[in-house]
């Protein structure tokens, strides 16, 4: 959320006195001010000779919170909504595709399980090829274990050209490559700190670059899990799916940039657990949180 001294030059209100007022009850961002008590920092007003001013400030913030906020919409906004602008991005494998109903849907959080060596770091890297050769897009890449392989984007690329050859091929790779952006995260307080500036990068690397990210992959969760489970068993499952939540809390869309994540596909691979190898069945999970 912006620091409330980004606000004084648009907004008068928002001045030098009651910026001090808010710092001295913690509140330095628009963040800070939603999550104050309201009706405390409005008694807190009484005791100042500025009263009256410093609660013409209190309503200009909250009107130019209520501003940045999109209206409210029902289900069917929501699903004419879903129809026009959610597409389905192909993850380039039909099998994978069949499973999803056409693929990989914008707005959508997409867990894909399996067991070891099972081809999950394959199918991301096929996802993100895919995506950027098809849709000429962008796409965010997580990644948690040092697997990401330029190389196999390179066969991934060169199998969906077919016909393409010599200059013009590597032209196409480059462009690929260019346009997955991809973050090396080995903790997952790293990767939520990552999450949280991505709104700030993107908009300097994306938008200025006239690129739309339309798919974030993190490959794989489990690995940032694991260490703080101290183990395995069936509560990974419970710790995975608050992690995914706070996944989806990070990436709300934020008014003061021009992007909103919810837009692109979100996918997450994780091992599956709580059962041997033999007898483990991947699956698959949606969470849809337009």
């Amino acid at each position: 959320m912006a620091p409330l001294e980004s606000l004084e030059k648009e907004y008068p209100l928002i001045d030098s006195n009651f910026q001090s007022f808010c710092a001295s009850h913690g509140i330095f961002s628009v963040e800070d001010f939603l999550l104050h008590d309201l009706d405390a920092l409005l008694s807190f007003t009484d005791n100042h000779s500025t009263s009256q001013t410093l609660k013409q400030g209190i309503d200009q913030l909250i009107s130019i919170i209520d501003a940045l906020h999109p209206p409210l919409l029902n289900g069917l906004q929501l699903l004419e909504d879903a129809q026009r602008n959610k597409h389905v991005l192909s993850t380039g494998c039909e099998g994978i595709d069949a499973l999803l109903r056409g693929g990989l849907r914008e707005g959508q959080l997409t867990e894909l399980v399996g067991s070891s060596s099972s081809g999950k770091t394959q199918a991301c890297l096929l996802s993100a090829s895919t995506v950027v050769a098809k849709h000429k897009s962008s796409v965010i890449y997580l990644d948690t274990g040092n697997s990401f392989s330029p190389q196999r984007i390179a066969h991934f690329v060169g199998q969906s050209s077919g016909h393409i050859f010599g200059n013009q091929a590597d032209h196409m790779l480059k462009k690929v490559l260019d346009r997955i952006i991809c973050y090396s995260v080995f903790d997952v307080y790293h990767m939520f700190d990552v999450l949280h500036q991505l709104k700030i990068n993107l908009r300097s690397e994306i938008v200025k670059s006239n690129q739309h990210v339309r798919l974030l992959i993190v490959d794989s969760i489990s690995s940032l899990i694991t260490p703080i489970l101290g183990g395995s068993g069936p509560q990974g499952i419970v710790h995975l799916c608050t992690q995914n939540s706070l996944l989806m809390f990070t990436l709300k869309d934020d008014p003061t940039y021009h992007i909103n994540l919810l837009s692109c596909a979100v996918v997450v691979y994780f091992h599956s657990f709580g059962a041997s190898h033999s007898n483990s069945v991947p699956f698959i999970k949606f969470t849809c949180f337009y």
